[in-house]
């Protein structure tokens, strides 16, 4: 197993967390995807380790913004 943490900017309430969620779960591979609204830390944890862009992808399809890794 693999876990990231990633910054997502832009989620102000629950349905921006079942938003991103959903789009960073169907990244192949990605087993839980774990998000703190308060901070925007996104916990990845996958089989194997995730492309950032997959994730960026993701999270703009979401319709926010992945500050970091």
């Amino acid at each position: 197993m693999s876990e990231s943490v990633f910054t997502v900017s832009g989620m102000t309430c629950g349905h921006c967390v079942s938003s991103v969620t959903e789009e960073i779960g169907q990244i192949g591979g990605v087993q839980n995807v774990a998000v703190e609204l308060d901070s925007g830390k996104v916990t990845v944890t996958s089989d194997q380790p995730v492309a950032e862009d997959d994730v960026r992808a993701a999270v703009t399809e979401a319709g926010y913004t992945l500050v970091s890794s």
